[in-house]
């Protein structure tokens, strides 16, 4: 499998970048830079261990208090990216 770590600058949210570790498909470790501590934790927690293409299924689309997109959301496009890169 194929380790890859990705920083991803978010727009429209509170938090402004994503860290993402995977290994091949699997979501090793993401962590959020800025936005609601406790609920970045929790979608950081969730996400750990899954299949990339699975948690942006999840999470693409999610809005924040009708600003079109939300953490989780800013996610799902860091993952496209790293995705569309084929980096894993």
């Amino acid at each position: 499998m194929t380790k890859k770590y990705m920083k991803f600058k978010t727009k429209g949210t509170c938090s402004r970048e994503i860290h993402i570790e995977t290994d091949g498909d699997i979501i090793k470790n993401v962590e959020f830079v800025g936005g609601c501590n406790g609920n970045t934790q929790g979608i950081a927690s969730l996400v750990k261990g899954m299949r990339i293409q699975d948690v942006i299924d999840k999470t693409e689309g999610i809005s924040c208090n009708g600003r079109g997109t939300s953490c989780p959301d800013q996610l799902s496009k860091a993952l496209k990216e790293l995705l569309a890169s084929k980096n894993v």
